[in-house]
């Protein structure tokens, strides 16, 4: 929802409705015409957009055209009104590629996202060039299943889930609570901008749909279901103090497809979206990273 400079909104329609995206033109950025593509894809939660990555992707744009899309159901894309499954994202994030990107390109995606885009490039790996993923978690995996938390269950019952979305969630206190609780390790680095960022994101017409489906469990799966059928070369990094699932869990993938996983790491002192908390760091990690898995 916040646009950082030299950036521009652009628009792909997908089967289920338009993405809308945000990538590098202008004088500002000096882009090469050919030069490669980088994706940016963001996680789910309480008014999730492309803006978790708009503090890193930026220090990519002089080398790279990036492209960092609101997912169906969030931020300024289509808020389709129903019950989303995983394969609405697999669908509609394989569609963007095809329609945006002229070949395998390299992407950077968080928490259940990454563990979709995992999935995916298992089926559709000429799509993808390499991975680098944060916290890439199917909240179902090894059989600890989140839609069995208490949460979860609450948010099942009907009615009380859109009051508890409008009034717990959609709302500023309510998006401070949602980051200091599930997504920052450390609440003083939560500052107004992304309250405010999150916030216009929670409270588009119908944003509630894909919110509630997750944290419905929806969306959840067993990633170790298909982590050996990956062949494209990835990277996985992993918030210490991540809520819903440890590194312990991301360990273990990696460690069941060390072929395919190339570097596994887990960083002290941030939850679930280091690249909010300490994007400096996150940078240079994302660049290390891509230059190994290249």
């Amino acid at each position: 929802m916040f646009i950082p400079p030299g950036f521009t909104q652009g628009s792909v329609t997908t089967s289920l409705g338009q993405l809308a995206y945000y990538t590098n033109t202008g004088e500002l950025w000096r882009l090469a015409s050919n030069a490669p593509t980088l994706v940016f894809l963001h996680g789910f939660g309480g008014g999730s957009s492309a803006y978790e990555w708009s503090k890193v992707y930026p220090a990519f744009a002089r080398e790279y055209r990036i492209l960092a899309p609101d997912l169906l159901g969030w931020g300024r894309s289509d808020h389709p009104e129903r019950n989303y499954r995983p394969e609405d994202y697999l669908q509609t994030i394989g569609e963007f590629l095809t329609q945006t990107c002229p070949g395998p390109v390299p992407v950077v995606a968080s928490s259940l996202t990454a563990a979709l885009v995992l999935r995916l490039a298992t089926t559709r790996p000429e799509l993808f060039q390499s991975l680098v993923l944060s916290t890439p978690a199917g909240l179902s995996d090894f059989g600890q299943d989140y839609r069995r938390s208490f949460f979860a269950q609450l948010v099942s019952t009907p009615i009380l889930d859109r009051f508890l979305y409008s009034f717990g969630v959609a709302t500023s206190s309510g998006i401070r609570s949602f980051l200091e609780q599930r997504q920052f390790a450390q609440p003083q680095r939560i500052y107004p901008e992304i309250i405010a960022a999150y916030l216009a994101s929670a409270q588009q017409p119908h944003a509630e749909s894909a919110a509630l489906s997750f944290v419905r469990g929806d969306l959840c799966f067993d990633l170790g279901e298909y982590i050996g059928a990956l062949r494209v070369p990835t990277a996985i990094f992993w918030g210490r103090q991540s809520q819903f699932t440890g590194p312990d869990i991301g360990r273990r993938l990696a460690e069941a497809n060390p072929q395919a996983v190339r570097c596994f790491v887990t960083l002290e002192d941030v939850g679930l979206t280091p690249h909010l908390e300490l994007p400096a760091v996150v940078i240079a990690l994302v660049r290390s990273f891509l230059a190994q898995l290249t």
